[in-house]
This record gives structure tokens, sequence and C-alpha cells, in this order.
């Protein structure tokens, strides 16, 4: 028999963690960091249900932390055998996930310094040296190549469009002719720099993500509402200050500021990217041009810069970033983390929230409990870095940017299968967006389940 055990993202969109198992193997896949509510980061810290070193192999959707982060710490405790993903996940993932460790061991180091720490001496989850060991493990192959990656199970992997190197994982266990897919997470279609997400169509397990099951984004362009605020705040002499996820978002934002203002529906105007990450991850995404779509193709073959303005500066050193707090506006600050919970947005939060003038504008999911999320309900002040703030600068959110499909085009997508699957699993949502895909998936006459957290799952054959 083979089975799904749901370690993560059961229940919540984070912590991604689905442990394939099928004639005595076990394949992970994903295996992600929680992130957003205490409850949750506590995971983070707890043993997995089994012994690391009895997976067999990992398969990595994509590079997010959520569905990669929690890998070093898997491979300090003891999996020593393959990691596959594409190759533009490994790029990815060679930035974010040492960055991620880095992080760890500064929160570790602050907590000792300041003794606020219930351990004594605080750890962090995991260290540098740990991420770089969890690096040399990868193993790439590109799309729509099957391989066996244990015996009897071969892998294949499509594209899933949310952002640079992401697939959709197919799995086929050849002795009882079983075809399982994860999603993982489901880009859009029609976005821009990215090829859509491809079709699949067939499985007898379907496992999909359901960021979105209860909402759309809507008919209104995104490129739209950002020149709206853009000329709004360039109107007041305001900086427009964006959190963005470093990876995809941040490159998103950049290919439309470039297109507005080559097509002067924004003036030229000075353009932060105040995030270390983000500028090593945007040559990337120049880079791999066998994921990019037309538009994006054209741009490059044509000798320009598809993600970046004439007056796009990168910001690296603390020192840079700092001296942004004395730059005038109008001018445009895009920098992480994009739900406000940490890193460099902080100090431009804390700079340019108290100035009527100023946008703050979100331009993707906020969880619930985040800083982001609390601005977007209307609160008046926010703690940063142990303060309390005024929120008098404009606070404006963009939905149509997210990388991840909605309801409607997770059943466009879902609309590929020749056939129904013969269980539909829900994962990667909050409860309500869960509970409204669930009702719309079996609309369509599809048996549909909402597994919960550390629950095992027999596959239907």
């Amino acid at each position: 028999m083979a089975s799904i055990h749901f370690l993560g993202a059961a229940g919540t969109v984070t912590g991604s963690k689905f442990l394939l198992e099928y004639q005595g193997k076990r394949v992970l896949i994903d295996c992600g960091l929680f992130q957003g509510r205490k409850e949750l980061r506590q995971r983070n810290w707890r043993a997995l249900p089994i012994p690391p070193r009895s997976i067999d192999a990992i398969v990595l959707t994509h590079a997010h932390i959520d569905h990669t982060g929690g890998l070093p710490r898997v491979v300090r405790d003891g999996f020593h055998g393959p990691v596959y993903c594409t190759s533009g996940t490994r790029d990815l993932s060679a930035l974010l996930l040492p960055d991620s460790a880095h992080l760890q061991e500064e929160e570790a180091r602050y907590a000792n310094k300041e003794g606020f720490s219930k351990h004594r001496p605080a750890l962090p989850l995991y260290s540098v040296e740990d991420a770089q060991r969890a690096l040399k493990l990868f193993e790439t192959f590109g799309y729509e190549r099957t391989r066996e990656i244990l015996p009897g199970i071969t892998l294949t992997f499509y594209r899933a469009g949310h952002i640079l190197g992401s697939a959709v994982c197919v799995f086929h266990l050849e002795r009882t002719n079983q075809r399982v897919v994860f999603t993982g997470d489901l880009g859009r279609y029609h976005a821009p720099i990215l090829r859509d997400p491809q079709t699949v169509r067939s499985a007898t397990t379907l496992v999909v993500e359901s960021t979105y099951g209860d909402r759309e984004h809507g008919d209104q362009r995104p490129v739209d509402a950002l020149c709206e605020a853009v000329l709004s705040a360039y109107e007041r002499k305001g900086m427009v200050v964006i959190p963005a996820f470093s990876v995809g978002r941040t490159q998103e934002l950049l290919y439309h500021l470039r297109n507005l203002e080559a097509d002067k529906r924004i003036p030229e105007l000075e353009v932060f990217v105040d995030s270390p990450m983000a500028c090593d991850a945007t040559p990337i995404y120049v880079a791999h041009a066998e994921e990019h779509d037309l538009d994006m193709s054209a741009i490059v073959k044509r000798g320009e810069s598809p993600l970046a303005t004439k007056r796009t500066r990168f910001v690296t050193s603390p020192q840079e970033s700092r001296q942004l707090n004395q730059v005038d506006g109008p001018g445009i600050i895009i920098s992480a983390s994009g739900m406000a919970t940490g890193g460099r947005i902080l100090h431009h939060l804390k700079n340019r929230l108290p100035d009527p003038r100023n946008t703050v504008l979100f331009v993707g999911y906020q969880s619930e409990g985040s800083r982001g999320r609390r601005m977007l309900d209307g609160e008046k002040e926010v703690k940063i870095h142990g303060q309390m703030v005024r929120v008098e600068a404009e606070v404006r959110t963009v939905s149509g940017f997210s990388a991840h499909a909605d309801w409607t085009e997770t059943l466009r997508w879902m609309d590929g299968f020749e056939s129904p699957p013969r269980q539909t699993l829900l994962v990667h949502g909050e409860p309500s967006a869960l509970q409204a895909l669930k009702g719309r998936v079996e609309a369509r006459g599809w048996p549909a389940y909402i597994p919960e957290y550390l629950e095992k799952v027999e596959l239907a054959q």
C-alpha cells in the first residue's frame, strides 16, 4: 500500500512536508519551515515523527523557505540521500538556505546578548554549515524528463509557473500503477516572466494547494493598480514602500515598473531594491532563459534589461540601506520581507510610516497575525523594534500580484485532467480557503478531502 503522511501545510499555508511511502521506500516532498503564528513556528523545533535517516529521497517543488527551509535541519539530523529539483530551484536555494541559516544564527546570537531566551544558551535551528551540507545533496533534471529516483518510483517535473524553477511533481508507482501528483504552489496564467503552468493529464491521487481557494484576484490588472499607487505618491512627493518577497515578487515588480516607465505611464524615478537576496536572485531570473515567456525572451533578445528601470539601484550593504532614510521622495523602495515580519523593510516602515506623503503598498498574501495583515486591517499603530509607530502613511494592497493561482485558475488547471483523480487532497491553505475549494471540487463530481496535520492517508489505487 502507498500512503502520504501530512507533516506540514495541512490546515495552514506553511511548513510543506508530505511523506510518500511506497513498497518500503520513503520520499519526502518538500521540507519547509513553518512561519506566521508562534504555535506554528514552534513546530520547527519538533523532531520529525520518523528518523530523517530513514528517508530515501527528498523532492522539492520550489525554493521558497516554507517549502525548503527545514532541509538543513533534516540533513543535520541524519538525512543523507539525494534532493531532487529543477536547476532553477537549486540556484535559488543556494541563496535562500544559507540566508535562512544566517538569520537563525543572528537571532540566537541576539537572544543570548539580550538574555530574553528561555534557553541557555539560545541555539539556532540550524547553521550556515548545515545549509551548505544540504546543498551538496542536490541533484537536478529538467521539465518533462522522467527519472527513476528509487526502484519502482519515477518522477517527472512539469512547469508550475509560481517562481523560477517551480514544478508540479508527478510520481509513477510502477508496481501498482498509481500516479500521484503534487502541485506544489501553482502559478497564474498570463503572468509575466515565466511560462504558464503546464497541463497534467492524469492522476490517481492529486495533492493540490488551496492558498486562494476562497478568493479571486479580480479583473483589475495589477499593473494598473501599481501605476496608480506610484502616481498618487509622486503627486505628494512621497515614497512608495513595497514589502516584497525577495524571490519572485521583487522580480515581477521590477518587470512591471520597467514597462510602465518605457511606456511613459510613470516618470523616471529612483527605484531602490534593498534586499541582498533580491539583488542576487534577479540575475538568476535573467539567466534561466528556458523559463522565460515570449515577452521576457523578446526583451532579452533586444539586449535590454527586463528587470530594471533606468534608475534602479540594487542596495546590498547595511550602510547603503541606512542611507536610504535620508532620501526624499518621490521614489520607490522595494525591500523584504513581504509580510513585514522582519528584515530591512522594518527600518523603512519605521522611518516612513509616520509621514502621510508616503504609501505602503502590499503586493502579496499577508498571513493572519503578521504585521502586514494588521496594517491592512487598519491598525493605527504597529510595533517595530520594540517601539510603537504611528501609521499615517497611506496603506494599499494589490492582490493581483499574487504568484498563487486563485480558485478559478486552480479549477482551470484541473480541467486539464482527462478524468477525475480517484482522490483529491487539499493542502496549503487556511481553513476557510480549504473548505471553499473542497466545495468547488466536489461540485465538479470529484471526491475531495482535507487532511489534518500529522494524519496519514492511504492512497487510492
